[in-house]
């Protein structure tokens, strides 16, 4: 499982390292089905090549401090097809450390497909950053402007700020895309404070889409409130308007569109999409519950095999990995606190899940790997839980059927009416 370091070509030992002579596996890890095997991240002789990955149906929000390199294993051993983003890396931050760039933007192939979100209101410096970034070979390179954090909107004109200045976000996508060769996305809200109307971000999209080749949005279907609220409220108190979403589909037919918000079912994901969203995009739901949330993408949004049997078996291959890059970049870089950190989550709402927690909290002080960690918590969780398969339970409620009632009008002012058909531009409400 080769790292994407253009500069370093840093190696990973493979999960695939599991299967040869020697690895041994005892305790809680042991396999309990006869002929299980671990669960294997695919090798990179199996990752698709690049742009032929399956269309971003399903992907995984970018989280600051959540959705990191160990995240990213993870979630990759549950879901082979699940589209995954980087943390945010500020433009600057690239610029400064191009010495080190591998600490920031180095990933395992078995990643892709996997997108960069990048953060910056310099265009100098966003092209620069980008130019550095295009060797790690990402998929395709994002631009936040939908953060309402303090840390990013109101560091300058910074996240959810951007979406203010329509014609700054223009040049700075093609900025970037004139940097790097993969598809250029922007991921915004749907308003900004009280510049939140649906014709309002129409003109956002069209002038964003009119000087730049982003065909690609991932939109957040609330609004940001820049003052008085925190980012974990601005998830919260501003009205979901999944209707602004299912609008832009019908207004700029050549442009592609991600849902984002408040989605947090796989029953929800799949609805969006027969509704005709092109793509959803979970966040926080896909890390608090990541096997009941990502071990169904592959089955029932791609249509694919699900790649792992079982918890114990996602275990074996993360324990490979997480022992292997202990302390790769200096003392303590990475920890055993920073590897498990993605598997806290594991047994979510399970029997012995609060054990589990507890006895992790308490390894972590002590363990000096992950093997080690495992070995002093696993006990807590049945073995009916670490074998059992991903399973759920249909839902019958249908969501998003109404939506197509509450479709504001339509937006007549495209820039360039390429990106619509003259009848679809035209056409009365």
């Amino acid at each position: 499982m080769a790292m994407r370091s253009a500069a370093k070509h840093a190696v990973l030992k493979p999960p695939l390292a599991l299967g040869s002579p020697g690895a041994v596996f005892c305790g809680r890890l042991s396999p309990r089905t006869p002929g299980a095997q671990p669960c294997r991240a695919a090798s990179s002789a199996s990752v698709p090549a690049a742009r032929e990955h399956l269309p971003p149906l399903f992907s995984v929000a970018p989280m600051m401090d959540w959705t990191d390199n160990h995240y990213r294993t993870l979630a990759r051993l549950i879901s082979r097809h699940a589209w995954l983003y980087t943390e945010m890396v500020v433009a600057e931050t690239i610029v400064h450390q191009k010495d080190n760039l591998d600490r920031f933007l180095a990933f395992p192939e078995d990643q892709h497909p996997i997108v960069l979100q990048i953060g910056g209101s310099n265009l100098e410096n966003l092209a620069k950053a980008t130019e550095l970034a295009n060797a790690y070979s990402y998929d395709e390179i994002n631009l936040n402007c939908g953060c309402p954090s303090g840390k990013v909107a109101g560091h300058g004109c910074f996240g959810a700020r951007l979406m203010f200045d329509p014609e700054f976000v223009g040049d700075a996508m093609a900025a970037i895309a004139a940097n790097c060769d993969v598809p250029v996305s922007v991921k915004c809200r749907i308003g900004v404070d009280d510049r939140d109307s649906y014709h309002e971000l129409c003109e956002f999209v069209d002038k964003v889409v009119s000087k730049s080749p982003t065909r690609h949005f991932i939109i957040h279907a609330r609004k940001a409130l820049l003052s008085g609220l925190s980012p974990a409220e601005n998830r919260k108190v501003p009205p979901l308007k999944y209707e602004y979403y299912f609008a832009l589909l019908r207004d700029f037919p050549e442009v592609k569109f991600t849902l984002n918000g408040g989605i947090t079912t796989v029953d929800q994901v799949s609805a969006s999409i027969i509704q005709g969203a092109h793509g959803v995009m979970v966040g926080r739901a896909a890390y608090n519950n990541p096997w009941n949330m990502l071990g169904h993408v592959d089955k029932e949004i791609y249509g694919k095999p699900t790649r792992c049997i079982s918890r114990r078996q996602i275990l074996e291959s993360y324990q490979v990995y997480g022992d292997s890059i202990i302390g790769q970049y200096g003392p303590s870089r990475p920890n055993v606190r920073q590897l498990v950190k993605p598997l806290v989550h594991l047994f979510h709402s399970e029997p012995g899940n609060n054990l589990w927690k507890r006895k992790a909290d308490s390894a972590v002080r002590y363990c000096k790997t992950v093997k080690s960690f495992l070995e002093e918590t696993l006990y807590a969780i049945p073995d009916s839980v670490l074998d059992k398969p991903v399973t759920r339970e249909q839902c019958e409620e249908r969501y998003f059927a109404d939506v197509d009632a509450l479709l504001p009008p339509r937006y007549k002012a495209l820039t360039n009416c390429s990106y619509a058909s003259p009848e679809l531009v035209t056409a009365s409400t």
